[in-house]
Order: structure tokens, then sequence, then C-alpha cells
């Protein structure tokens, strides 16, 4: 069986390194330097930086340089995600050298473009989930996007091969993945899902990883990471053991 890919996040606002809590603006802990933060990661052994502009997601500003910047110095596959509503913006985050983009409030707002970057640019492209309930979350969560299975049908329909499934409610709580959640992803669709939201602890991450044979393919691990909850290395022992 293959084990699950751990993503490490940073989450870059107005140039720090922060973790929010449910996506809320003004919940942030602020951890530093975020080309420190990444490097720290890759010195653990990630192979895998899931990397997010906070400011782009939320249409307040950019820290374009700074991730660009991040992804020239590490030597991870980096996930690239904020704000990729547009060619311009799309274009300028696959010119980083990131390996994937994820495309949130546009997969909502835009579906004919989506289709048609999807048919472009196929595994460089992720299209992310954010749900509560059923319901999907755009805008940085804080606008309403539609039905989550209805969309999922639409985008599988489209050629997507990879879907970052966030429960919103669990962002940033530590209290837990939404397992049913992503076993209910997994069986609506073949392409592969990424957990993302909730992984509080080493035994968070087992549960998550008995969803591979499922198609779950990896888990972003934030905030557990940078409140100490457990290191990177036990966490990439624990998914190999």
């Amino acid at each position: 069986m293959s084990e699950l890919i751990l993503l490490p996040a940073v989450d870059v606002q107005a140039g720090q390194a922060v973790q929010l809590v449910q996506g809320v603006a003004g919940s942030e802990k602020v951890f530093g330097d975020p080309l420190a933060a990444a490097q720290r990661w890759q010195d653990a052994g990630a192979q895998w930086l899931h990397l997010v502009d906070l400011d782009a997601a939320f249409g307040r500003g950019s820290n374009a340089e700074v991730l660009a910047g991040i992804v020239g110095e590490v030597g991870m596959q980096v996930e690239m995600s904020g704000g990729i509503r547009d060619d311009a913006s799309l274009e300028r985050a696959l010119a980083t050298g990131c390996r994937r983009v994820n495309i949130g409030t546009a997969a909502l707002e835009n579906p004919q473009w989506c289709e048609r970057v999807i048919a472009e640019h196929g595994d460089r492209i992720a299209i992310g989930l954010d749900v509560r309930g059923t319901r999907l979350a755009a805008r940085g969560w804080t606008q309403e996007g539609g039905e989550l299975y209805e969309t999922l049908d639409r985008l599988n329909a489209a050629g997507c091969v990879r879907y970052v499934v966030t429960d919103v409610a669990s962002d940033g709580m530590l209290s837990g993945p939404n397992l049913t959640l992503l076993a209910d992803v997994c069986a609506r669709t073949d392409a592969a899902v990424i957990a993302s939201g909730g992984v509080s602890s080493i035994d968070d991450l087992i549960a998550v990883s008995e969803l591979v044979p499922s198609g779950v393919e990896g888990a972003i691990i934030g905030t557990a990471l940078y409140v100490g909850n457990f290191t990177l290395s036990e966490a990439l022992d624990a998914v190999r053991a």
C-alpha cells in the first residue's frame, strides 16, 4: 500500500507565516519568517510543501514575491494556493516552478475557465473544495459557493485529477479530521484526494492514512505542527509504519 503523503503548510499573510482558526481573518497566530518555516519542514524530511498566499485568497493583497522566493529556495515539491482566479494569477504561480497549483474560488465562480485550465495543465491543477456540511465556501470562506456533490460531478467530468478537501469547521481547530467527508468524496470520484483541516495528533494521521486505499493521497498539516503537538519527523515515521 502506498503511504500517505504529508504536506506541511506555510500560510503567508503580510509576509509572515501564520495559522488561522477556521480561516477567519483576525484569528491568526504569527510564526515568523515563512522561508525559515519551509526550510524547517524540509530539514525534517518533508517531500512536499503546501504554500498559501492568504492575502491573495482574501482579495486584499499579494505575497507573490515571497512565495516565489520560497519555491526557488527549497528542494521540496510545492503545492501553491491562494487567489489563483484567472490566467494572469495562474501563469504567475506556475512560473515559480511549483509542482502544482490549488484553485478554489475560481472553480465555483468561473467553471468554464476552470475546465479549460484543467484541460491545458492536467496534473499541475488541483481543485480546492472548502466544505461546510455539504455546501462549498468561496472567497476566503466568506461566501457561499454551491453544493459539494454537484460541483464534484462537474469537475470529475472536466477531468480534474486531484482535490484538496478542507472541512472548514475543523480547520485550525485541532479537533480531528472529518473522516466521513473524506470517505464520501472518495466514493464520488476517481481523482486523488488531499485531506486538509483538523489534524491534531499522530492518531489523526493514522486514521487518515487508513483511507489511502479509498483514494486519499495526502494530508496537509498546519496548526498541529506549529504549536508542537507532534514533530514532522514523528508524523513521517507514523505514516511509514
